[in-house]
């Protein structure tokens, strides 16, 4: 059995995420503008372990690297590598819904 890229990506993406809020006051949200992602290994083992740091950060622009390993027998393979672009924003200006 392999595991889904999709989950993949999604866990490289909210990684991102959260290294991102690590440069910005709890006033600002992040949203994810881009990403790309490159599947190195397909995945099988018993769990996925991601890690995430920001390689840049401006004002309005950050932008972090995530790292997705295949972790197996206490041993962990990179298998996808992602630059994720997000936006900072002012929670302010978030649009609010109404249903």
């Amino acid at each position: 059995h392999f595991i889904h890229a999709g989950l993949m990506a999604t866990m490289a993406d909210h990684t991102a995420g959260y290294s991102a809020f690590t440069m910005v006051s709890e006033d600002y949200r992040i949203l994810t503008i881009e990403f790309k992602i490159n599947f190195l290994k397909p995945a099988h083992g018993s769990a996925l372990k991601c890690r995430s740091q920001v390689i840049n950060k401006g004002k309005q622009i950050i932008v972090s690297e995530s790292k997705v390993y295949d972790v197996r027998n206490k041993s962990e393979k990179l298998v996808a590598k992602c630059i994720v672009t997000m936006m900072v924003v002012p929670v302010e200006n978030i649009a609010k819904t109404k249903f």
